[in-house]
Formats: C-alpha cells, structure tokens, sequence
C-alpha cells in the first residue's frame, strides 16, 4: 500500500564531507546514491527475514498446552503488530534517514531519548545474533555432528555469525541478496508444510479450544506472552531506510506487506501443525515441524528437513540483524552519541559498526560455551525481549507527538482519526511486549539502560568540550 504522511519531512541532515547536496541520511550525492540497492522486494525480505527466525519451528508445540484459542492470540498480536508497521511506514516518510526508531525519538524530543532508543536496540541486536549462532549449531548438529564438543560447537557458532558479516562486508547489494535467497529458502519448507498441512489436515487432531483450563481471557493473555515476540523485527526496513530507494514510499509499503506476509506464514504453519499432530502428541514435542513432515509424508527425514529450514532461516536473520545493529550505532555516532568510528562507511554499509557487533556477539558467545551453563546467557536473552521495546515505544510516541502537537490543520480529520487510532494500537502492543517480558527481565534490562546512561555522559561530555574548544577559537 502507498503511504502518506502527515506533515513534511524535516530539513536534510549536514553533510558527512563535501561533495554535494546531502541526501535524507546525511550522505553526500555522489557516494550514497551508488550504495543504494534496497528496493521494494529486497525490503520486504529484511522485514520478513528478520521477523521469520528459528522460533517458528517450535512455536506450536509452546502454544499447544493453551489448545486453538491460542490461534485467537495469534490474530491480536497480529492487529497490533501491523499498526506498528504502520506506525513506522508514517514516520519513515516524514523522515526516511537510517535510523529507525533513533532518528524518530532523537527528532521528536531530543538526544536523551533517541540514545536511548539506539542503545537499546543496539542491544539488542548484538545479544540476539549471539543467542541465534549458539540455536543454529543446535539445527547444523542434526545435519553435521558438531555439538558432542563443547568447543567444536563454538568455533561452529563463531562460523555461523561471522558468514553472514563478510556478505555485510561486501556491501549492500550483496546483503540483499543474501537476504531475499535465504528468505526464499526459508519459506518454501514452510509453505510446503502450510499447504500440505491442507490436504493432510484432521479436525480429531486439534484438540480442546481451551486447553489449559484457564478462562479465554486469560488462556489469550498466557499464549500472547510466548507468542509476543515472534514479531520483533517489524522496524528492519526503517532502520536502513537511508539505504532503501524511495523510501518515503518504500519502507511503509515493505514493513507491512513483510509483517503481512510473516503473520500468513505464522499463523497456516501453527494451524497445519495443529491439524496433521495429534494435540496430545503435540503437547509433548520437541519438533513439532518434523512430526507434521513425517504425518503428512511418511518416512523419517522431516526432522533433516526441518533442521536445514531452520539454519537457512537462522543464517538470514544474523545476516539482517548483523546490518540492523551497525546502521543503528553509525545513525547515533553521526549525531555524536555513540564513538565517531562506528559512523565510518564502505558500499552502504558501516564496516565499524559490523566489525564491533560480531565481535560483541562472538564474545558473548565464547562465554556462554566456556561457562559450560546456558543459565547466564538465557538471562541475558531474555533481557533482550524488554530492550527491544524501548525503541518501539519511543517510536511510537513519537508519532502521537507529532499527530498531537499542532498538525492537525495540516491533514484532513479522518486521516488524523485513522493514525490517532493506528498509533494508539502500536502503543499498546508495545506495552504489551513490555508486560509480556516479565518483572525480572525489565528489571534487568533497566539495568542495562541505566548503563548506557553514563555513556551517554561520557559522549555527552565530549560534545560539550569540542563545541567549547570551537568557540573559543
């Protein structure tokens, strides 16, 4: 769909180094320009691919104990997580600079709070490309024995992540390509399985409405918790907007029709799982999409299958992510607040910022193997879940800012009504992934904002000097 906005776009961002007029990103005309690949279907990969990890081959067999009403939680968090894509898609046409969340927090009310949104989500993404390489070496076991070595199964995981930067290295033709094959790859098997699941499926086989006993709503509210965080990633196609062509048109349209398409995958996979495995059998296991191959088509080689889909799909998301993380740091070291060497950039890509999060991921993962104990590392993951929200939530206040604060005379009132309403939507789901997070997560994940606080001093500080030292002069 075509997405308009409500106000015009803010001011082009100063040059990184003469040469020409800047583009929205900051960069001059003759170098940006060239770096530019992303269009509408390599767009809608990124959103899609990083959304689609390795969780989806074990979502259903989670959900199952709630019984079919935990389909119903699917359609909510669907709702919602669209009107977020939406959300994004308007504030990626007023202001399309690589960024994302930062870049709307930062313009709507200040340095403070859009570091806190590149913070967090920088965060958030190293730490999950560490807890997707160590799940991948799980699903390569299955093909290659690599897993009855402590340290064999590192070096794998370090392998896993460190593929996916030299496609970043390359440049960003190269991680497009990348990303549309392994989201090609990643849903035929998962397409197979949804239409197969058709022709094989059995309405014995679902299962109780409502399984656990509980009252629907609160055997919603319990499936949504596992459920909620099948949608981070909406906001990929907004965070490279400056490496998008068009992407005042292209990003709203990319982040819907990907969130769209991830929800149709999300939700035919879970409903022909549910109806090829018996609910009891279901309940009790550990790949559930290998069971629905192995029903629908006999034999036994669904479990090799399904462990191929999922590193195909697991090698996609390290490849997205691992760009997501370096755009976001470069977004905030070209205003100053992260280290200015995270803002150098090569073919469209921040090489620094590349370079630092693969290897704050190989470390987390080195010492995750050497603890010999997944506990720590699960803690930190799970923190990941709250940090991921901050971001969504800043943007998304950001848009009620900006529909509040004396524009309304520059839209029609049933637009305004329309993205009140969108925006008030995209606000609850994201507390709703604030909730669904848990007290110990937010709890330590505030630690870990409260950490990026002094840094934000200490960079704070150093602006400070340079423009005092400039005065001066």
């Amino acid at each position: 769909m075509h997405v308009t906005g409500t106000v015009p776009p803010p001011a082009p961002a100063p040059q990184d180094t003469p040469g020409g007029p800047a583009h929205p990103d900051g960069a001059p005309e003759g170098t940006e320009r060239r770096a530019r690949r992303f269009g509408l279907p390599v767009a809608t990969a990124l959103v899609m691919g990083n959304i689609i990890g390795g969780g989806i081959f074990l979502l259903p067999a989670s959900i199952a104990p709630y019984g079919t009403i935990s389909l119903v939680a699917f359609g909510v968090l669907t709702v919602g997580a669209i009107a977020l894509a939406l959300v994004f898609g308007r504030l990626a046409e007023r202001d399309p600079r690589t960024g994302g969340p930062y870049v709307y927090a930062r313009e709507a009310f200040g340095d403070f709070a859009g570091f806190l949104a590149a913070w967090a989500y920088w965060i958030t993404t190293w730490v999950s490309n560490a807890a997707l390489a160590v799940a991948a070496v799980g699903y390569l076991d299955v093909l290659i024995p690599v897993g009855e070595h402590r340290w064999t199964a590192c070096l794998a995981a370090l392998v896993i992540q460190w593929l996916p930067a030299l496609a970043n290295y390359a440049g960003t033709r190269y991680v497009g390509a990348v990303q549309v094959v392994s989201t090609v790859l990643k849903l035929v098997p998962l397409l197979l399985v949804a239409v197969g699941g058709l022709l094989f499926f059995d309405a014995d086989n679902l299962g109780p409405f409502r399984a656990s006993g509980d009252s629907a709503m609160g055997a919603v509210s319990a499936a949504a918790a596992i459920l909620l965080f099948s949608y981070l990633g909406v906001e990929s196609a907004a965070v490279s907007a400056g490496e998008v062509r068009d992407p005042r048109r292209t990003v709203g349209r990319a982040t819907v029709i990907g969130t769209a398409g991830a929800a149709v995958v999300y939700l035919l996979g879970t409903l022909a799982v549910f109806g090829t495995v018996a609910h009891e059998r279901l309940v009790e296991s550990g790949a559930p999409f290998s069971d629905a191959v192995d029903g629908m088509f006999g034999g036994a080689w669904g479990g090799w299958a399904v462990a191929l889909a999922a590193l195909v799909s697991m090698t996609g998301c390290l490849n997205g992510w691992t760009l997501l993380s370096a755009q976001t740091s470069y977004a905030a070291a070209k205003d100053g607040l992260f280290p200015a060497p995270l803002a150098r950039k090569r073919r469209g890509v921040p090489t620094v910022g590349v370079g630092v999060t693969v290897l704050l991921a190989s470390l987390l993962t080195v010492y995750n193997y050497a603890s010999g104990t997944a506990r720590v590392f699960e803690t930190l993951v799970l923190v990941t879940t709250f940090t991921a929200t901050v971001p969504y939530l800043l943007a998304t206040a950001a848009q009620l800012y900006h529909l509040v604060s004396g524009q309304r005379d520059r839209v029609d009132r049933g637009r305004l009504v329309r993205d009140l309403v969108v925006a008030s939507v995209a606000a609850a789901f994201s507390l709703w992934l604030v909730a669904g997070a848990g007290y110990q997560a937010v709890y330590q994940g505030v630690l870990f904002l409260f950490g990026g606080v002094l840094v934000y001093a200490v960079m704070a500080a150093r602006r400070q000097r340079a423009a005092t030292r400039t005065a001066g002069r």
